[in-house]
C-alpha cells in the first residue's frame, strides 16, 4: 500500500499527493512565504522518510503554494531563545537536506518566486531543480547578522567557490537565468511551463529501474567528495554489484534483443 494515501489534509503547512509517477510534497505556508518552521521541517523530513520506503514512488516533487518557494527559516520563532533551541533548528533543517540525498528517488525542486537563505539550501540540496523565469535565489543571512552557514554547504557544492561566496558574502539575489548558467537549477521555463517541465523529469526517471537509479543516487553522493582513486575504488564496486541485480541483467538482455526491459526492482 502506498504512503500516499494518508496524506495530510489540506489545511496543514505541507500536503502530500500522488502525481502520476511522482510523489508531491508542498509547503503550504503562502502568508508566511513557505518559511520554514520546525513543524515543517519535521514534517517534511518524516513525509521524505516515509516515501523513501514507498516502491510505488518513482520521484519526488518539492513545490510551494503562493508567490514565494521559500523564504528560508522561520525567525518568528528564532527571537530570544536558547542555544539548545537554536541547535535543534539547524540540527533538524540537517536532518531534512539529509533525507532528500538519502532517498533513493530523486527528488526535484519545483521553483517559482523567491527562494533564499533556506530555502535557497533546499533548492541547492535537491538533485534536481527547474525554476519558472521570475524566480530568484538568494542567502541574505549576512545582511541581518545571521551568516547562511548551513545553506552554504549544499550551495558551494552545486555552484562552487567563488560564486558561492559573492551569494554568501554579499547576500545580493541572483535571477533564473544567473541561477541556469552557474549550476543551481538544471531548467528554467517560464511559469506555466513549469509542471509540464517537471512532470517530463519524472517521466524519464521513471522509464529506468527504480533499483538502479536509487543505487545510482546514493553512488553518486558517495563519491562526489572523494578524491579520484577513491572514487573510482567505490564506483567500480559498486558497478560490479549492480551487474548481479536481475534489473542489470534483464536491461543488457533487452537491449541486446531489441526490445523493452520489464523492470522488476530487483
Amino acid at each position: 500500500m502506498s504512503v500516499l494515501e494518508t496524506t495530510d489534509t489540506a489545511a496543514g503547512p505541507v500536503l502530500v499527493r500522488q502525481d502520476g509517477a511522482a510523489a508531491r510534497i508542498t509547503l503550504n505556508r503562502p502568508a508566511q512565504r513557505n518559511a520554514l518552521s520546525l513543524e515543517v521541517m519535521e514534517e517534511v523530513t518524516a513525509t521524505l522518510e516515509r516515501l523513501a520506503r514507498d516502491g510505488e514512488v518513482r520521484a519526488i516533487v518539492i513545490d510551494a503554494n503562493g508567490p514565494a518557494f521559500c523564504a528560508g527559516h522561520d525567525l518568528g520563532e528564532m527571537v530570544g531563545r536558547d542555544l539548545a533551541f537554536y541547535q535543534r533548528v539547524f540540527d533538524v533543517c540537517t536532518r531534512m537536506m539529509e533525507a532528500i540525498h538519502a532517498a533513493p528517488q530523486p527528488v526535484i525542486a519545483r521553483v517559482h518566486g523567491i527562494a533564499t537563505a533556506a530555502g535557497c539550501q533546499l533548492v541547492a540540496a535537491c538533485d534536481l531543480a527547474v525554476a519558472a523565469e521570475d524566480a530568484r535565489f538568494a542567502t541574505p543571512g549576512v545582511r541581518i547578522g545571521l551568516f547562511c552557514s548551513t545553506p552554504m554547504v549544499p550551495l558551494s557544492r552545486a555552484i562552487g567557490r567563488k560564486r558561492a561566496l559573492e551569494m554568501l558574502l554579499t547576500g545580493t539575489p541572483i535571477d533564473a537565468a544567473t541561477a541556469l548558467d552557474w549550476g543551481l537549477v538544471n531548467r528554467v521555463v517560464p511559469e506555466a511551463a513549469l509542471d509540464e517541465t517537471v512532470g517530463r523529469l519524472v517521466d524519464a526517471v521513471a522509464g529506468s529501474s527504480s533499483l538502479t537509479v536509487g543505487i545510482g543516487k546514493q553512488a553518486f553522493y558517495a563519491q562526489i567528495d572523494l578524491d579520484e582513486p577513491r572514487a573510482y575504488d567505490l564506483t567500480k564496486t559498486v558497478m560490479s554489484m549492480n551487474m548481479l541485480t536481475a534489473d542489470a541483467q534483464e536491461g543488457i538482455c533487452a537491449f541486446l534483443e531489441k526490445r523493452e526491459p520489464t523492470w522488476t526492482g530487483r
